[in-house]
């Protein structure tokens, strides 16, 4: 089984999330070659599916009464790279495994900083060649199911490795770590201010604070 696992999940919501749908692709050979091992499964959260998340997903909660229990999952023990768009967040969902995570978003937003927006979606139709848009966006009217948003974050996975000119995964992994460091503050007093010109009194401040992004720590 290949070490390396591009994958997405599918929640009751935000708040408390819960795994509803887990989908991904095991790379085997280069991530250019066709991947053909993939899998996709519904659960059971035993809690309601926020209308939010319905919104988006459109799994419904009547669809999962028959599917083997949330708790149920386990990630296949030889990954050692789980790669997706925010993957911290499905991470979260399947109990922090011990594996290394490559975040595409993460590097998108440092090759393209001046993008509107850095969903999976906007990324695609961005990456896209305009002649093949019309084909991609048949495609994409499936979005937001696990399995169609990991072969559009398998396809922004393939253009910046060829864009950065990476060989192996250490040399990805690196490149995902080395991007995930925030430069700017996102949020609070200091919105759009460098964290190097961020007054030390309120980098202290910040520290302390519960449930700091730990990206964000690092650089503080």
């Amino acid at each position: 089984m290949s070490t390396v696992l591009i994958f997405d999940t599918e929640t009751t919501g935000v708040i408390e999330p819960v795994l509803i749908e887990a989908a991904g692709i095991f790379i085997s050979g280069s991530p250019f070659d066709k991947q053909d091992n993939t899998f996709v499964q519904r659960y059971n959260p035993e809690k309601t599916i926020s209308y939010a998340a319905m919104a988006t997903h459109h799994i419904l909660d009547e669809d999962l009464i028959k599917c083997p229990k949330s708790a149920e999952f386990i990630l296949d023990p030889q990954v050692k790279y789980l790669v997706g768009h925010n993957i911290d967040f499905d991470w979260k969902v399947i109990g922090k495994p011990d594996v290394k995570r490559i975040d595409t978003l993460a590097m998108a937003r440092a090759i393209y900083p001046e993008l509107d927006s850095h969903t999976l979606v906007a990324l695609s139709y961005a990456m896209c060649e305009p002649n093949k848009r019309p084909k991609l966006r048949e495609t994409i009217k499936t979005a937001h199911s696990a399995l169609t948003d990991v072969k559009l974050c398998l396809d922004i996975l393939r253009h910046i490795i060829k864009l950065k000119d990476l060989h192996t995964w250490p040399d990805i992994y690196a490149f995902s770590e080395e991007s995930r460091i925030p430069k700017v503050m996102s949020f609070g007093k200091y919105k759009g201010v460098a964290i190097s010109e961020v007054p030390q009194d309120y980098k202290n401040w910040l520290k302390k604070q519960p449930d700091i992004d730990e990206c964000l720590l690092k650089v503080l």
